[in-house]
This record gives structure tokens, sequence and C-alpha cells, in this order.
């Protein structure tokens, strides 16, 4: 009797064993500390429902801690399987340093544009080495109810556009435009590069510019900082101190009408805000401009050289390639748009706005982002400080485009 059980326990813990062996656990790492619920409730749920045996654990750092955190685990080895990839020069980094997987192999790539793959491949592009998972679109959100009481129309010139701002400040019910300049970056990122494509002419003024045929001083590159000059008038007392929290409080408490954004403001604002929101593309300077939105690579996910489970990764890598994923992300994070050539349905009114642009609009990124910021002064710094100082009237537009061509030539060699 008692061999009996001793074998059935055998048998048991022998089973229990093999179970244990054939589960994968695989570990994400990510800055994304917000999305924790979002992993855990759908996009884990979906991939598991596939592939039982594969295991995911979502366990994001703090966004502004995450770089150093994720440096520190890949140096100890104890980083996770799967790393979420920043765009261009810091997964670059990664993938030079050896903690990166090239996966230009992986059969999900087949599934998105080169110009989606260009934030986390090499500068040649002979290696992709993480998987496109979103890009966010730049534009203006504006409260619906605001323009309704105004009686003001969409702008989609720079001219309507100033006179819609004219408008409200002189109403003097909301002040016309909330963003400050204490944090700087707002400044360029939902200033400069929002509005700056429209110049430029996206794709092809910054790839002119890394080529080194344009120049920072060139009208194209100055005339937004112009633009940007006359804001200030715009942003309500005291915008020089304004936080980024500030600007958006001041805009989901219903006090602002008009806020330069990025999309990831989407989910945010639609839990905050009691009026109905809308949003428009940067106005072009005349009616039938050919028009140019900032869609911007930013976020990926990418294989840690060092995993032991490297085969259970790329299954999963794969399927983040599938129409399946870029679905449930985009939908679950409204804002987030899919970089996958899969046409993907939208259910937020607002994200639905924003996405409409590709098809109306030549896609573009920010201009800072692609090589030309990895010298010193570093060039994305630099706009962020000028973009700022013109908005407050203490810097001209052309001495700030002077002082970043002057910064950009003293390393980079197609600007000597």
């Amino acid at each position: 009797m008692k061999k009996i059980s001793l074998s059935a326990v055998l048998l048991a813990s022998s089973a229990l064993a093999g179970a244990a062996y054939a589960e994968t656990v695989l570990t994400i790492e990510s800055w994304r500390n917000d999305d924790l619920a979002l992993w855990q409730e759908k996009i884990i749920p979906a991939f598991e429902a596939q592939n039982p045996d594969i295991k995911i654990r979502f366990t994001p750092s703090a966004p502004a801690e995450y770089n150093a955190a994720l440096n520190a685990k890949l140096d100890a080895g104890s980083a996770g399987d799967l790393i979420t990839c920043r765009p261009f020069d810091t997964s670059l980094g990664l993938y030079e340093a050896g903690h990166l997987t090239d996966l230009s192999d992986l059969g999900g790539m087949a599934n998105f544009s080169d110009v989606a793959k260009s934030a986390w491949q090499t500068d040649d592009g002979a290696a992709t080495f993480c998987v496109p998972m979103a890009s966010v679109i730049h534009g203006f959100i504006y409260n619906k109810d605001a323009f309704n009481e105004l009686g003001i129309e969409v702008p989609t010139t720079e001219a309507e556009f100033f006179a819609a701002l004219d408008k409200i400040k002189e109403d003097g019910t909301y002040i016309p435009m909330a963003m400050g300049t204490n944090d700087q970056w707002e400044a360029a990122t939902m200033g400069y590069n929002n509005i700056g494509p429209n110049y430029w002419k996206g794709e092809e003024g910054r790839l002119a510019l890394i080529e080194g045929s344009q120049k920072l001083t060139d009208e194209a590159w100055v005339a937004p900082y112009r633009q940007l000059a006359k804001w200030g008038e715009y942003m309500g007392d005291g915008f020089e101190a304004q936080t980024y929290p500030d600007s958006q409080n001041l805009f989901t408490l219903g006090r602002a009408a008009v806020y330069p954004a990025g999309s990831w403001e989407i989910s945010g604002f639609n839990n905050l805000a009691d009026f109905e929101m809308g949003a428009f593309k940067p106005p072009v300077q005349n009616a039938g401009d050919e028009c140019y939105i900032s869609d911007h690579t930013d976020i990926a996910i990418g294989l840690n050289a060092a995993s032991p489970n490297a085969e259970a990764a790329r299954t999963f890598l794969d399927w983040v390639g599938s129409e399946e994923f870029a679905t449930i992300y985009a939908n679950a994070l409204p804002g987030f748009f899919s970089l996958s050539s899969f046409d993907v349905a939208m259910e937020d009114p607002l994200a639905q706005e924003f996405v409409s642009w590709r098809g109306e609009c030549g896609s573009t990124i920010r201009s800072t982002y692609q090589i030309l910021s990895r010298g010193t002064p570093n060039l994305e710094n630099e706009t962020w400080n000028a973009s700022a100082q013109v908005i407050k009237g203490e810097e001209s537009p052309e001495d700030a485009g002077q002082r970043l061509q002057d910064g950009l030539a003293s390393w980079y060699t197609p600007h000597q």
C-alpha cells in the first residue's frame, strides 16, 4: 500500500514538474506604469488565451527612472525578457551595446512600413531591433462648448487660427490657449514641432536637415518661431511660470478654449473634462496648402539579448505585430495609434479625429529625434529652450535659429 502511495506521489510530482517546466514566464520592462491595468485586464489575457504555455508579467518602472533602472538591470543580468523601447538613440544605444536582438526576420515585422520601423533601426536600416507599437499625433484640442458659445468655426488657416484666438481673448470668458513655458519641453513638442512640419514640408525638410542641405537658419525653420512669437499674448497671465500640469488643469476645468496637444492627452482629458472636446490639425499658412502632421513614433518593444526564453519571447513579439494586438492597444489607450499597416477601427471620437489626418496630410516625426541630438549641445534640449524663449519674447526667431544652427554645426559634420 505504501509503495502504491509513494508511486502515486512520485507520478503526481513528476506531472507537476513537467507542467511547471512547460510553462514559460516572460517579464516585460516598461516606463508606462499608467498602462498596468490595460496589460493585466486586456492585452495579457488575449495573448495567454492563445498561448496557454506562455505567461506574461508586466513590470513597469516610473517613467523618469526607467532608463537608469533598465540599464542597471541589464548590467546586472536581471532585466526582463522583453524591453519596451523608446524611439531612436536611447534604444539604438541598447542595441549597439548588445542588449537588444535584431528582429528583422520576425514575421510580424512585415506589417510595418520603413517609416514606422525607422525609430528602432540602425542608421543604415540593416537591423530592426524593436517591434513598433504606437505613435502619437500632434494638433490642437479645443472646447467645443466655448467655440459654440462664441460662434467660432474650426480654423484651417493661420489667419483663421489667430482670428479665433483674438475673438476668445476679446470675449474674456476663456483663456485663449492653455500652455506655459516653465517646463520648456511643451513649447517645442506641442509648439514648434506641432506647427513646424507645415513650414518645412514634413519628411522633406527633416531629412534635408539631417543631410545638411537645409539649415536651421533657413526660412522654413525660422518661420515656425515667428508664429510661436505671437502665442504669448494668448496664453494667459503668468504663463511664464505655468507648468505642464497647470496647463492640463486649466483646459480640463473649462477655463481655456484651446490646448496645443499631443494625442496622448485623450484618455486623461476624457476622464476629467465635463465638456465636449474636438480637435483640429495645425492650420496651414494659406488655404489649399498641403498639410503635414507630426505622427511621432513613440513606443515599441524588443527582445533582451540575454533572455533565456528567446523562443517564447519571439512568439509574443510576433503577436505584437498582429492586427489583434493593434486593435486592442489602440482602443484601450486612445491617442496611441497603431503603426501597423492594418486599418484599425477607432472607437473614441477624439482619437478618430486625430487619426483621420493621416489620410489628409503628410506624416513626419519630430525634427530633432533622429541623429541630430547625439552631440553637445543637444539639439532637442536646445529647441525646448529656444521655443520657450521666443514665446516669452526674450529671443527673436532669427536669433533662435542662428543659435541652434551654430550649436549643431559645432559637432555635426554635414553642417560644417
